[in-house]
């Protein structure tokens, strides 16, 4: 018995790690240029795996093209896009109800499956639709509750939750796009290259934006929150998560990844004072149903949750970086 619990107990511990992430960690970065927060969020645990996973350069090297342009889109959407996306999105709501912005990117496994088809020909169901329907409806009343958008100037909610949806949509390109990677690398090997590959990219947009490696900005106690996502949330939560998925079913992988969102609310209310309203609460509910519903069928196909590290999703990382998954 203790056996079949210590994969779901995994699975529910980096959850609720990437749920502490996006509500007191990620956060308490804002003030940083948001491309470097991206640098420092993959190079930070990109160096801290080196002791661990420094034989899997020569396989990294042999990789074939389409293998190299599998890492390419990963690190482009999971690890770029997506990341960029969240942060933002964790900003511009300035520690007001960040549970939402969490909540917003468990949507991913929507768009991975609209991709798949399109990338991959995978079919999707009729009842994919109806329930993705249900997932939208649940976005919109875990965003504005009853209301009607505010599309004044200086509605940063509107924009929060447009970033977190390209976040989500980023992370689950990202998990479809992965499907090729995995075909050449284990995923440990494609965790660390998409993590150093990603951390190339973003210091390659400081320089052709023209800011530089501002570091001097960063400070102490910013050094010290980097270091600890680094350690926890970034590569620590990714590997405890892939060993209990190792254990488990992706149906019951699906259930567990509740944690994130439940976490992330619990954690939002007791360090910030915000609570979801009643029918955000309605929302979040049929959003988390309709998600739950598409995952577990989904997790009978080729595609699973959390299929490349890193992508929460999401990847994971910043909020379940997935990609996470989601």
């Amino acid at each position: 018995m203790r056996g079949r619990a210590l994969g779901p107990l995994l699975i529910c511990s980096a959850a609720v790690m990437w749920g502490l992430d996006g509500v007191a960690l990620t956060p308490r970065l804002i003030g940083l240029p948001v491309p470097l927060v991206v640098l420092l969020l993959h190079a930070v645990p990109f160096l801290l795996m080196q002791p661990f996973l420094f034989r899997t350069y020569p396989r990294i090297a042999q990789m074939n093209r389409s293998g190299w342009i599998s890492l390419l889109l990963v690190a482009v959407c999971g690890g770029m896009l997506g990341t960029l996306a969240i942060v933002k999105a964790l900003f511009l709501v300035n520690f007001n109800q960040l549970s939402v912005v969490v909540l917003l990117q468990k949507l991913q496994p929507v768009f991975a499956i609209v991709l798949a088809a399109f990338v991959l020909g995978e079919r999707m169901q009729r009842e994919f639709f109806v329930w993705a329907a249900v997932a939208v409806v649940g976005a919109y009343g875990l965003t504005f509750g009853l209301g009607l958008p505010n599309l004044g100037a200086g509605s940063r909610g509107i924009a929060a939750a447009a970033w977190a949806l390209v976040a989500a949509a980023a992370f689950g390109s990202a998990t479809v796009l992965g499907k090729r990677l995995l075909d050449d690398l284990d995923f440990k090997a494609a965790t660390f290259a998409r993590y150093g590959l990603t951390s190339v990219l973003a210091l390659v947009y400081l320089g052709i934006a023209g800011s530089g490696l501002p570091l001097g900005t960063v400070g102490a106690s910013r050094w010290a929150i980097v270091l600890l996502i680094g350690l926890t949330t970034g590569s620590g939560a990714i590997f405890i998560y892939y060993f209990g998925l190792s254990r488990v079913r992706a149906s019951v992988a699906t259930i567990c990844e509740l944690c994130l969102p439940l976490s992330a609310v619990l954690f939002d209310y007791l360090l910030n004072g915000s609570l979801l309203g009643l029918w955000q609460w309605l929302g979040a509910a049929l959003m988390l149903i309709a998600i739950v519903r598409i995952s577990w069928t989904r997790g009978r196909s080729e595609v699973q949750p959390g299929e490349v590290a890193g992508d929460h999703c999401g990847p994971r990382g910043v909020v379940g970086r997935t990609g996470q998954g989601s």
